[in-house]
């Protein structure tokens, strides 16, 4: 009898109200994108300082970190804690993803550089180009690797400098670092392969009537997804066959 897959999400951002009603919030989101049947995915709310005991840790086959509204430089406790987290679990060579708070915070506890993103914050589809010689290896990718890969952006900070042991796997035109993997055990995309057209115009709506960003710029991002879509299907190829190392 096959063991059943147990894979842990650390939640770094409160669920949004939008996400609470369309999808039960985003753990279902993360689900949707990366479960499969007969799989157990157990969450901790890391940003309400909620955490497993490191003696459980072990259960776990994978391990993904969210993206988060909080900065991935600041030391505040639970950050410190997740940090001290991300090493044990290194340590224990676990497969972990992390997803734009989450591919910043990795490359921290590494010793790469994290700050404000130089050219400025992104909301909208983006388009990065993939390292093709350095992905080849690692297989995530199955055998036709892309040029391009349109993804969600969302973020106000970036990886300024990469950690010395991390492989560029993705660069744009705006963001030095928006992919790499540590050995075969760490893998962290700056944009968002589990956000879809709604819940990034949701994001858009909110920052703006709380004043942080002008119309202009709201309908700008927005326009990015008036004709193009992210390429969330091989998105889940990769994420799955990093985390699950199932065949492409």
């Amino acid at each position: 009898m096959v063991a059943q897959k147990k894979f842990l999400l650390f939640l770094a951002t409160p669920d949004s109200e939008f996400a609470k009603k369309t999808y039960g919030g985003y753990h279902n989101v993360f689900v949707s994108l990366l479960g499969d049947e007969g799989e157990q995915w157990d969450s901790f709310r890391v940003v309400d300082g909620e955490f497993p005991d490191e003696k459980d840790l072990d259960k776990y086959d994978g391990f993904v970190i969210s993206g988060s509204s909080s900065d991935s430089f600041v030391d505040t406790d639970w950050i410190l804690k997740l940090c001290d987290m991300i090493k044990k679990l290194d340590e224990m060579k676990k497969k972990v993803l992390g997803i734009c708070f989450g591919h910043q915070l990795i490359a921290r506890v590494n010793g790469g550089k994290v700050g404000r993103a130089r050219k400025g914050p992104e909301l909208c589809l983006g388009n990065i180009t993939i390292v093709k010689e350095a992905v080849a290896p690692e297989n995530y990718f199955g055998e036709e690797v892309p040029a391009n890969l349109k993804i969600i952006k969302c973020h106000q900070d970036e990886v300024l400098e990469m950690p010395k042991n991390a492989k560029l796997l993705a660069y744009s035109s705006l963001y030095e670092v928006e992919m790499y993997s540590i050995k075969d055990n760490i893998l962290c995309i700056q944009g968002h392969p589990e956000y879809n057209r709604d819940i990034l115009f949701d994001i858009i709506d909110r920052i703006l009537a709380g004043g942080f960003i002008k119309q202009d710029f709201a309908e700008t991002s927005k326009a990015t997804l008036e004709k193009n879509e992210a390429d969330r299907k091989f998105w889940q190829k990769i994420c799955k066959n990093f985390l699950k190392g199932q065949p492409s």
